[in-house]
């Protein structure tokens, strides 16, 4: 996370939110969770979602609750192939971009297929109250527009939203943050912090201000 802890704390105070719980799409490795220890949650009020396996069997290993195996997009039951970086980080649904360019010692090492699912099929499908997690962080490598596409319903409940965005195409046919500006506009969202670093690539934060 590019964005500190300190920064999203002022944020949430400033727009009088309380996070009630947190969907994390990307988690790798659950480096946030003192982030969101310091926002005030639990790990109980935190759900993880993961594409590779290995992430999702390591994080129950430290005794993470609520950790799932998912590759998240805009449709439902695809099969979708899923590219695995050297250093895990990068592995995305899309192929390198300009990322070849701006981090040459990233390259994709194992590739798997899987059943895509949409964010409120995962809901409905795992039995999930979707109305309580009113925090969505999504750090899925460039494929962001495509979980909130497919999340529609369920980002109805959200008051903010913590996501990677990207200034250049780093990965193949990826969003630009323009993109997911305009899209989140209809549900009343505006991007109000952004920092991005010199690749064009960072992150941004949204919150609710109308509707």
């Amino acid at each position: 996370m590019l964005i500190t802890e300190e920064v999203v704390a002022a944020i949430l105070k400033k727009y009088n939110i309380t996070v009630r719980g947190a969907l994390h799409i990307g988690a790798h490795e659950c480096e946030e969770l003192d982030f969101y220890k310091y926002i005030g949650l639990a790990p109980t009020d935190i759900i993880w979602i993961d594409a590779i396996h290995s992430n999702i069997f390591k994080a129950r290993q430290k005794g993470i609750p609520n950790v799932y195996n998912a590759i998240i997009t805009d449709k439902d039951d695809v099969e979708v192939d899923f590219n695995v970086s050297n250093n895990g980080a990068s592995s995305s649904i899309l192929e390198l971009h300009t990322h070849k360019i701006s981090h040459p010692d990233i390259v994709y090492v194992d590739k798997f297929s899987e059943q895509s699912i949409t964010v409120d099929s995962f809901f409905k499908r795992n039995d999930l109250d979707a109305t309580k997690y009113n925090l969505w962080n999504i750090d899925i490598q460039g494929a962001e527009l495509l979980a909130l596409k497919g999340g529609v319903e369920s980002l109805k409940h959200v008051d903010v939203l913590y996501l990677e965005v990207n200034e250049k195409e780093l990965y193949k046919d990826c969003a630009l943050v323009g993109e997911i500006d305009t899209f989140l506009v209809p549900f009343g969202f505006t991007r109000i912090f952004t920092k991005i670093c010199m690749h064009g690539w960072g992150d941004a934060i949204y919150v609710k201000t109308s509707g």
